[in-house]
């Protein structure tokens, strides 16, 4: 059911703290700051939470679809959403990535850069807290499907930590790497379990899927052909950042986010106007664009490129620019 409460807002602070914070799990985050880490802090540090990322959501989806648990029911909570509201409800995928996300960035960068550690540990608690906080006071979520979620991200980040270096290793220099990024993604995707009715769950996959492998064979074709970019010392946390230093990150960021949304753009016309051709629909035909043989390679071929073009293309215009 679609929101359609009346709600008055009684303290905007709050309002807007958690709307802001529920946007930090959300693709428009996901689209900014993984870049940005790639461009301007560490490549290793960047594979590593794209890896836990989309493994993380992965499971956190289809748990989702294979329990079924609703969403809190509204009245009585008041519900600031509607597009993730077909969606249900356990676990929280927003936790789970703000877990993930934030403490796989802290883990990966304690050992690296010079800061407290105490700092890192409460700067990764305070941003997975804000995101869970948020779920429950835009009421698309209950306390236990917070918890769940953070619990059940907490848990796959340790067991995958002890594998970071091997996944890592196998993803540069495999042979096998890019058919077995594009190929397994595609399966499953492919084999989503199905829903009585649609749910966003699905397209959501496929897109963290899709921009994962994109870039995961970016990773591997940077290393096998290439040696571009950026190291640890374009970026050191701890150390006062001159101007031109700033000026250079907002540059890189600038062009390589631009690169990225006119990317999404380009291949979204491309291929909904080639599946349209292929299956006989108009391109804003939503309901057609809904269905498993549209949705999945529109979304992956759409966000593979994305993923692409921001590990190979951006990092050579950032180089042709001279902004390395």
């Amino acid at each position: 059911q679609d929101c359609t409460q009346k709600y008055i807002v009684k303290n905007y602070f709050y309002y807007y703290l958690f709307k802001f914070s529920a946007a930090l799990g959300e693709e428009i985050f996901y689209i900014t700051f993984l870049p940005f880490t790639y461009w301007n802090i560490d490549h290793s540090v960047s594979r590593r939470m794209i890896i836990v990322w989309s493994i993380v959501m992965y499971i956190g989806q289809v748990s989702k679809d294979i329990l079924k648990w609703p969403r809190p029911l509204s009245p009585p909570v008041v519900k600031l959403e509607m597009r993730t509201n077909a969606e249900y409800g356990m676990p929280s995928t927003h936790a789970m990535a703000a877990t993930a996300i934030s403490f796989s960035f802290f883990i990966a960068t304690m050992n690296q850069y010079k800061y407290p550690f105490e700092l890192g540990l409460v700067a990764a608690f305070v941003f997975s807290t804000l995101v869970c906080l948020s779920r429950l006071y835009t009421g698309m979520h209950t306390v236990l499907d917070v918890i769940g979620g953070a619990l059940i991200s907490a848990v796959l980040l340790m067991l995958l930590y002890p594998a970071w270096d091997t996944i890592d290793h196998l993803l540069l220099t495999s042979p096998f790497c890019p058919l077995f990024s594009i190929v397994v993604p595609l399966v499953l995707c492919y084999n989503y379990p199905k829903l009585d009715y649609y749910s966003p769950t699905r397209g959501d996959t496929t897109t963290i899927l899709g921009a994962a492998a994109g870039a995961a064979v970016g990773f591997w074709l940077n290393n096998q052909y290439t040696s571009p970019a950026y190291t640890s010392k374009s970026f050191q946390p701890g150390f006062p950042l001159v101007t031109s230093t700033m000026v250079l990150i907002l540059a890189r960021f600038l062009v390589g986010i631009l690169v990225v949304l006119l990317t999404r753009w380009v291949m979204k016309s491309v291929v909904l106007g080639a599946l349209g051709y292929r299956y006989r629909f108009p391109i804003r035909d939503l309901e057609a664009r809904r269905r498993l043989e549209v949705e999945v390679p529109y979304k992956f071929v759409t966000y593979s490129s994305v993923g692409f073009m921001a590990t190979v293309i951006v990092p050579l215009l950032h180089e042709l620019l001279g902004l390395l």
